[in-house]
């Protein structure tokens, strides 16, 4: 069980990555250069909706440490507009601008190009969905491990498996 875990660990990092570059590809096709990758996927995630900067961590469309510089970036970009709450005066709520919706536009496209792509390399929709259930249970028992928990028992797997994710993948 070690190495097949270990290499799990490292594959979920690696794709990660190869998926930015792939991204960073696209913008550079497409000629944004004002953009960068996790900017990009920042926006998407964002979508139609209205937020402060701590519910982008907080949903879990962004895992860095530096959020803020990212929204300040998109900001002066004309990708994001922001405003400060009027219930809240220390809260500032981000949105995607015409420039940004424009954006996001053209990355669902990507992912829409992506999707039939993989259709006809022979990836099923059921192969995807046992993998995120999978990584849902992964995070499920690496966030009993940050909140100081003992990891889950040796439960059936059934029983694991019909727990709800703690957080769902906003729609593509």
């Amino acid at each position: 069980m070690h190495q097949p875990y270990y290499e799990s660990i490292l594959l979920i990092e690696r794709l990660h990555r190869h998926f930015l570059e792939v991204l960073k590809v696209e913008l550079d096709r497409l000629g944004y250069q004002d953009i960068n990758n996790v900017q990009s996927l920042i926006l998407y995630n964002i979508g139609e909706d209205e937020m402060t900067v701590g519910e982008l961590t907080a949903r879990g469309y962004y895992l860095g440490s530096n959020v803020s510089y990212n929204v300040k970036k998109m900001v002066e970009n004309g990708y994001l507009g922001q405003e400060r709450s009027p219930h809240d005066r220390r809260s500032v709520r981000v949105r995607l601008s015409d420039k940004g919706l424009e954006l996001r536009g053209k990355i669902k496209a990507m992912f829409e190009r992506q999707i039939g792509a993989l259709d006809a390399a022979g990836f099923k929709t059921e192969e995807f969905d046992r993998c995120n259930e999978i990584m849902h249970r992964l995070e499920r028992f690496w966030s009993a491990a940050l909140e100081y928990t003992p990891f889950p028992s040796t439960a059936p797997a059934s029983a694991s498996a019909t727990l709800e994710p703690t957080r769902t993948a906003p729609p593509v």
